[in-house]
């Protein structure tokens, strides 16, 4: 796992408020109203903007960045991650791990309880694992019981067996039992990880498919509670809870986030002191870097083209290969996102993994599908010949935030330029209703982005079975599943350097058939006020972590 640099900053201003005013910024009358926030100097309310809405407050449902965020304000699971991302016990007062790695016990802390008075149990987390691996669920995250190695995990979601089978038991109430099929060696890094979260059955049961729809709906075991919340809403209000076990070394009073879409009004709000940490965009980033409240921090974000392979023309490997190769990568980093961003040419990001040579995954792995106007020329030939097409016509789906748009815009151009024959139609939507389409396999191409779960290659790898409940394009590869799932739980799952070999053949393989189409691997360029102190980045999990944070 790669160790973040994370500045702690000084003064910027009014030398930063002119710049942006010179560049045609809006006035400030222009700013939303739902920007408004309390931020008098002695505050502590940290007022957050994000680009986008909650998606759901479930956490065995949740699938999104800011949902994963703001649930894990105010949920705490068996881990949680530190400052370096090095997994911590949280909920876990004790953990005992058998000789053989099959089985831990864990003992749930005798101080930590739900909102409502009740305590948080063993049996608070054998509720909510049977719930993510129940196939009535629904979860897309359901798999990664799987991948965690639990016992009967994989008949469990395939509905072989109940989930009352599943290798996870409360030997009392403060007594938790995990039993696994197999060792998993980033085990104890999945436990900090949001899906693991507990939930109070009796409360889910009083509330049944209400759950997360308002602040009544919700309890909470973490640092904070939520007080203003309904589904989209673009203002998020939350308090600390004082009945948290750790509260004594939680100094925020409270929690405000804002979603603002457009990145000029963000920063305006920002500059007026109506937020203490906002994302930049394109050109903000060539206008702040160098303003000592700048913070830029790598990302293991990838954001890729996903082809539905069950659209006519795009089942043709030599179609995907010459999109794939149609388009400058490293333009789109650095000219239209300007954050830190990088050119993909891979599935597994740079700085995500170290294997048993003690080396970076990208460090010995090759790179796929670059930008090659020439090559991608020459495969839409042979694509034409394969299919007896010379002309065709793709949607792509794009949620509305500023960035997506304005790299749709770039792909959109580009592909046409160097593909005579190919129209690119961009279709602008919510995120949460792209979700939707490329689900239930209602699109075309789909520009979308995978942050890693956990420290592994599995974490991208997994994403592309056959049937996958996250293969939106519907690729198929008999060799790819047969490595994906022995690295798994097969034989490479016990021969380390054969498993991290194997990893690199299953990504060549993917990229070799143009599977997906990478397009880069996202930075974040944030401007944070200089009185804030304390926020965690990360590239795996959870992009950021609130609970040190100081306002001073």
């Amino acid at each position: 796992m790669t160790k973040l640099n994370k500045k702690h900053l000084l003064v910027s201003g009014l030398a930063s408020l002119l710049v942006l005013s010179a560049c045609g910024g809006e006035t400030n009358e222009e700013v939303d109203s739902s920007a408004e926030a309390d931020t008098s100097s002695d505050s502590q309310v940290l007022n957050v903007q994000v680009d986008v809405e909650v998606a759901s407050m479930d956490p065995q449902i949740a699938t999104d960045g800011t949902s994963f965020e703001v649930i894990a304000n105010t949920i705490d699971g068996l881990y949680q991650v530190d400052a370096d991302g090095n997994p911590i016990p949280a909920l876990a007062e004790t953990t005992d791990k058998s000789e053989d790695g099959l089985t831990y016990t864990f003992k749930i802390r005798e101080d930590a309880e739900w909102t409502n008075g009740e305590p948080v149990t063993a049996q608070d987390f054998v509720y909510s694992w049977r719930r993510l691996a129940n196939p009535e669920t629904g979860s897309e995250y359901g798999y990664i019981m799987g991948i965690a190695g639990l016992e009967n995990a994989n008949e469990v979601l395939a509905g072989e067996k109940a989930p009352e089978e599943l290798g996870v038991t409360a030997l009392d109430e403060k007594t938790l039992e995990v039993k696994l099929a197999n060792p998993v060696p980033y085990f104890e890094s999945l436990m900090s990880f949001i899906s693991f979260y507990p939930l109070n059955e009796e409360f889910m049961n009083e509330v049944g498919d209400q759950y997360g729809t308002s602040p009544d709906t919700l309890l909470a075991n973490g640092a904070f509670e939520i007080t203003s919340y309904e589904p989209a809403a673009t203002t998020i209000q939350l308090e600390k809870n004082e009945s948290y076990y750790d509260a004594e070394s939680i100094e925020l009073e409270g929690m405000k986030y804002q979603v603002i879409k457009d990145s000029q009004q963000a920063m305006l709000s920002y500059q007026n002191g109506d937020l203490d940490l906002v994302t930049l965009a394109g050109e903000q980033v060539d206008l702040f870097k160098d303003d000592p409240e700048f913070v830029n921090t790598q990302a293991g974000y990838l954001w890729y083209i996903s082809p539905n392979t069950l659209v006519e023309g795009l089942e043709n490997e030599n179609l995907r290969k010459a999109l794939a190769m149609s388009f400058d990568k490293e333009q789109i980093a650095e000219t239209v996102l300007k954050d830190g961003s990088s050119a993909a040419d891979y599935v597994i990001p740079e700085g995500l993994a170290t294997g048993p040579d003690g080396k970076d995954f990208r460090e010995t792995a090759d790179t796929y599908l670059a930008y090659d106007p020439e090559a991608a020329t020459e495969a839409f030939e042979v694509a034409k010949e394969e299919t007896g097409q010379d002309t065709f016509t793709f949607g792509l789906l794009v949620e509305d935030t500023e960035s997506a748009i304005n790299v749709s815009q770039v792909l959109k151009s580009q592909i046409e330029d160097t593909l005579d024959g190919v129209t690119i139609e961009i279709e602008q939507m919510p995120k949460k209703t792209r979700l939707d389409r490329m689900k239930q396999g209602d699109y075309d191409l789909g520009l979308t982005r995978w942050g890693p779960d956990y420290a592994d290659p599995m974490t991208y790898l997994d994403l592309w079975v056959t049937d996958g409940s996250n293969n939106d394009g519907s690729w198929s590869n008999e060799e790819y599943d047969e490595i994906v799932f022995s690295a798994i739980d097969g034989d490479l799952s016990l021969d380390t350097e054969a498993r991290w070999e194997a990893l690199k053949e299953a990504e060549a393989i993917i990229m070799d058939e143009a599977g997906v189409l990478p397009v880069y691997q996202k930075g974040n360029a944030v401007m944070m006020q200089d009185n804030v102190s304390g926020v965690d980045f990360h590239a795996v999990g959870l992009s950021r972590v609130y609970k040190n944070v100081v306002k001073e």
